[in-house]
């Protein structure tokens, strides 16, 4: 009999100055790579991951699961961690990266999959979703919205309705 999927979490810890959205990470989420604990569940995991890379819990103003995809033998738990900075970005997350409206222009749309499949997103495409994931907490949210503030309010405003322009172009099976 085959073992159960696995649960594994990772985060895309992102914050915002005057200059734009930042991804804090570099290019990718944080992903420890094990399953979470039987013991433990999976918004604790997220915390001591933040933790782990100096974001203090008070520093977390959204701290939100956005969707799940399945990675190869896992089931990947997906946050969006929103993080307080009190200057520019990039004084305290050197390695950080900005992340624009126009990110999907340069790497193009997902690849298409029929109606009855699942699709397989690209790690930019679970980003993007994240951020679009978080502009829709802006905008129906109110607890949320009121914790990332004027600045998020902002830079979340491009992001509207763009997930239906990624699967724009129908599937054509081979």
């Amino acid at each position: 009999m085959a073992e159960n999927m696995p649960i594994q979490v990772e985060v895309w810890p992102v914050a915002a100055d005057d200059m734009g959205i930042w991804l804090l990470s570099g290019d990718d989420a944080w992903r420890p790579g094990v399953p979470v604990p039987a013991d433990s569940e999976p918004h604790f995991e997220v915390e001591m991951i933040l933790a782990q890379s100096g974001v203090c819990s008070r520093a977390t103003q959204v701290l939100h699961s956005t969707s799940w995809r399945v990675d190869g033998q896992t089931i990947i738990l997906t946050y969006m961690a929103v993080i307080e900075t009190d200057d520019l970005v990039r004084k305290n997350w050197p390695n950080a990266r900005p992340i624009s409206v126009t990110l999907p222009d340069a790497v193009g749309n997902p690849s298409t999959n029929a109606a009855n499949e699942p699709p397989v997103p690209r790690y930019i495409d679970v980003l993007l979703h994240g951020l679009r994931h978080l502009r829709f907490l802006r905008d129906h949210d109110a607890t949320a919205s009121n914790a990332m503030g004027s600045t998020w309010h902002e830079h979340l405003e491009p992001f509207a309705e763009a997930l239906a322009g990624m699967y724009g172009t129908p599937h054509h099976s081979n």
